[in-house]
């Protein structure tokens, strides 16, 4: 197939920073992480009114790397909170950028990611903006919904974007398509989604963002029930209180002070017992999510996959995969790159390979 030549723009907002990166196909020539002070963003209000300030930013750190924004044809930026979606890459359009700016799941610093590559795109001839595979894509079948009161919908939120380029990539290195595999991924990062990916499709995954699955450096994963219902309505707490334990505050910043996970790793090599627990904890409940997530899959399973930035870690790896290497070949993927994984995308639009899917 023939390749088009043009740059391809990423943009990934997080709460403190901009991440930027300009590719060439698949070599990235720019990468840059722009951090924002708490004073730069203390006077805005919503999320949303941050969106010219970054866009200049970006512009300007692009000016500056000599970076021609005549010659970028692809701007693809980090999905946000939009209606829950199939996975997939989607033109920035107005029904897309009006959710985006309203936040229909939410506030994120990712819903600007559209937004500014939707601006940006508008100025260049030729150019077009794009997000992909954000953390609403819903591929839930309807039996893995059903929560147990029909007041309570189970919902689809997960690290996609990661999971699903980390799922091509292993298709790839197997010599097969994604679409004809069965796999059990786990994204081991601050949050941890542990999917089941059935040809191509995520049919079943933990809702990582605020209360499901295993716990993690930073949220406290599935609680029991009747004791945090009491803790709820037993005047200790606030609402923010009490969601910030759920996320932010729980796992091992909760029990061990910390959200690093290396740091946690060093202190089980000092023999803290407490840390030794916890982590054997979190392994633990991470190994019964992919052993969960293979009954969903009627144990037909060709992979189990491990990425994020834990997936570094060999020692949790190790008592990971000691649970569960019965199941399955265990391959490990560390890290996220998720420019990457952005640009990635934009590459497939250019050499005309993906579908390009309508928000409505």
């Amino acid at each position: 197939m023939q390749e088009t030549e043009g740059l391809i723009l990423a943009i990934n907002p997080g709460s403190t920073s901009t991440k930027i990166a300009v590719f060439k196909k698949t070599k990235d020539l720019f990468l840059k992480n722009i951090k924002h002070s708490s004073e730069e963003l203390v006077g805005f209000s919503q999320i949303t009114d941050q969106y010219e300030f970054r866009k200049e930013i970006i512009l300007k750190e692009l000016e500056s790397a000599g970076i021609c924004l005549d010659d970028i044809k692809i701007i693809v930026g980090r999905g946000g909170l939009v209606k829950p979606i199939k996975s997939g890459i989607y033109e920035v359009n107005e029904a897309l950028v009006r959710d985006l700016k309203v936040g229909v799941l939410g506030q994120h610093a990712s819903n600007l990611g559209g937004l500014i590559a939707k601006d940006i795109a508008s100025s260049i001839v030729g150019a077009r903006a794009f997000i992909a595979d954000p953390v609403v894509v819903d591929e839930l079948e309807p039996i893995a919904r059903i929560s147990g009161h029909p007041a309570f919908e189970r919902i689809s939120v997960f690290h996609a974007l990661n999971q699903k380029a980390i799922a091509r990539q292993h298709a790839k290195s197997v010599s097969q398509i994604y679409e004809a595999l069965n796999l059990i991924i786990a994204h081991l990062g601050g949050g941890i989604s542990v999917g089941a990916h059935k040809h191509g499709r995520v049919i079943d995954v933990n809702q990582a963002l605020d209360g499901e699955g295993p716990f993690s450096p930073e949220r406290s994963g599935t609680l029991p029930v009747g004791a945090l219902v009491k803790a709820c309505f037993s005047g200790k707490y606030t609402l923010e209180e009490i969601k910030s334990m759920i996320t932010g505050k729980g796992g091992y910043v909760a029990y061990l002070g910390t959200n690093d996970a290396y740091e946690v790793e060093k202190m089980v090599s000092a023999g803290n017992e407490k840390a030794q627990l916890i982590q054997d904890a979190m392994a633990y409940q991470v190994a019964k999510e992919i052993g969960a997530m293979a009954s969903v899959l009627k144990g037909e399973v060709d992979a189990i996959i491990l990425t994020g930035g834990i997936a570094y870690g060999k020692p949790f790896v190790e008592k990971v995969s000691e649970r569960v290497r019965y199941i399955a070949p265990i391959y490990v993927y560390p890290g996220e790159d998720e420019m990457k994984a952005l640009a990635m995308n934009g590459n497939m639009v250019l050499n005309n390979e993906a579908e390009i899917l309508i928000y409505e």
